[in-house]
C-alpha cells in the first residue's frame, strides 16, 4: 500500500506547509498532491516543494481541464517533471460549473469529452508529436485560422503519468481505459463496486486490468478515543460535500455517495443545505456515514478501515491528517504510515504502469478547500 498526502497551498501558513511535505518525506511518504480549487494553484507549489525535496513525488490534485488550453496544460506538466527529475504526474479532472462557470466565466459543458479530447491532445505533446485534434470540445489548431500544428519545445516524455480525478461512471471508464492512476474520494468500501464496475469495463475495452491503474483513494485520518465527539465533529464537513459542493442540480460527490448506498441522506441533506438550513443538514448526518467514509476512531478502527480499502483494490491511500498543529498533523502522520507498514509489511508493490517511488482532538485539515467560496 502506497501513502500519499493531499495538501492546498492557502489553508495554512507556507512555512508550515513546506515544513510539512519536507518532514512528510523523512516519514517515509510517497507522494503529495497539491490541491486547486477556488485558491492557490497547484503547479507553483510543487514546483517550490520539489526544490525542498530529494524523493517525494508530486501530483496536481487536480488541475482542471477547463481552465487552460492542453498545450499549456501539456507544457505545464513537462516543465514540472523536469523540475523535479521525474516526480511528477499529471491529475486532471472535469471540476463543476459552480467552479469553472462562476468562478473562471468558461463554458461547463461535455466534461467527459473535454477530458478525453484534453488527454489525447496531451499525450500528443509527451509524446513529441504535433498537436492536432479537431474534436467536439478541443479544437487544435483553431480552425479556420492562420495556425498549423505545432510541437512543444521540450523533450518527449511519452510515459509521464496521468492520474483521472473520476466519480461518475462514464469518467471513471475513461480512466480504467487511458490513465495510469485513478484519483478518488467520497469513499465507502462497501459500496465500492459503483466506483469499480466502471472502471473495470473500461479497463477491459481497452485490453488493460485494475492492475495498470494506482487506485489512489482519499480520506481523513485521525486516531482517538472519543469516537462520538470526533463524529460530531466531522457532519458539517461531510454535509458541505453532499449539499455545498456544485450547484443545486451539478453536484458529483452527492451522486456519488447515492450510487453507494446513501441516496436518500444524500437527496436529504442537500435539500436542507440548499435551503440555508445548515446545522439541520449537519444533523442529519448519519454516524454510521461519517465513520464508513473516513478513517477515523481508534487505531483498531482505522486499522479494520484500511484493511477494508486494501480487500476492494486500493493501492494508495491519500490521506488528509488531522490536528490542530503542524506537530499534530505530523503525529498523526506518523503514526498513520507507522499503521499502513505494520498492516501491508511485506505486501509486494502493487503493480502500476509506472510504479511511484518509495513515501488531541483532531482540528483542521489542510488539504481540503475552504468552505463558503
Amino acid at each position: 500500500m502506497r501513502t500519499s498526502i493531499q495538501i492546498a497551498a492557502e489553508v495554512a501558513p507556507w512555512p508550515d506547509l513546506v515544513s510539512y511535505v519536507v518532514e512528510a518525506e523523512a516519514l517515509g511518504l510517497d507522494m503529495a498532491f497539491v490541491a486547486e480549487s477556488w485558491g492557490c494553484d497547484s503547479v507553483t507549489p510543487i514546483a517550490y516543494l520539489a526544490a525542498r525535496t530529494e524523493r517525494i513525488r508530486f501530483g496536481t490534485g487536480v488541475l482542471q481541464v477547463g481552465t487552460r488550453s492542453p498545450a499549456m496544460i501539456a507544457m505545464t506538466a513537462l516543465t514540472l517533471d523536469t523540475l523535479t527529475g521525474g516526480r511528477f504526474v499529471l491529475g486532471l479532472g472535469s471540476s463543476g460549473p459552480g467552479v469553472i462557470e462562476g468562478l473562471h466565466g468558461a463554458v461547463f459543458d461535455r466534461p467527459l469529452t473535454r477530458v478525453r479530447e484534453t488527454l489525447k491532445v496531451v499525450r500528443q505533446a509527451f509524446a513529441g508529436e504535433r498537436l492536432e485534434l479537431h474534436g467536439q470540445a478541443v479544437e487544435v489548431p483553431r480552425a479556420g485560422g492562420e495556425g498549423r500544428p505545432m510541437r512543444i519545445n521540450q523533450h518527449p516524455r511519452p510515459d509521464l503519468p496521468v492520474y483521472l480525478a473520476a466519480l461518475l461512471p462514464g469518467m471513471l471508464e475513461l480512466t480504467g481505459a487511458t490513465a495510469q492512476g485513478w484519483l478518488g474520494t467520497s469513499f465507502v468500501p462497501e459500496g465500492a463496486d459503483a466506483y469499480f464496475a466502471p472502471l473495470r469495463r473500461g479497463a477491459q475495452g481497452a485490453g488493460r486490468s485494475l492492475a495498470d491503474l494506482d487506485i489512489c483513494q482519499a480520506a481523513e485520518i485521525a486516531f482517538g478515543d472519543d469516537v462520538e465527539q470526533m463524529v460530531a465533529t466531522r457532519k458539517p464537513g461531510l454535509a458541505f460535500s453532499l449539499g455545498g459542493m456544485g450547484t443545486a442540480t451539478t453536484n458529483f460527490y452527492n451522486q456519488a455517495y447515492a450510487r453507494q448506498g446513501y441516496d436518500e441522506v444524500a437527496r436529504d441533506v442537500q435539500s436542507l443545505w440548499q435551503q440555508g438550513r445548515r446545522d439541520e443538514a449537519a444533523r442529519l448526518v448519519p454516524d454510521e456515514m461519517v465513520l464508513a467514509t473516513t478513517l477515523i476512531g481508534t487505531r483498531e478502527m482505522v486499522a479494520d478501515r484500511l484493511r477494508a480499502w486494501a480487500a476492494t483494490g486500493v493501492t494508495n491511500v491519500r490521506m488528509y491528517p488531522a490536528g490542530d498543529t503542524l506537530a499534530d498533523k505530523l503525529a498523526t502522520l506518523g503514526q498513520a504510515l507507522d499503521l499502513v507498514r505494520e498492516l501491508f509489511a511485506g505486501e509486494q508493490p502493487a503493480t502500476n504502469a509506472r510504479p511511484v517511488a518509495p513515501t488531541a482532538v483532531p482540528g483542521a485539515v489542510w488539504g481540503a478547500p475552504r468552505r463558503g467560496a
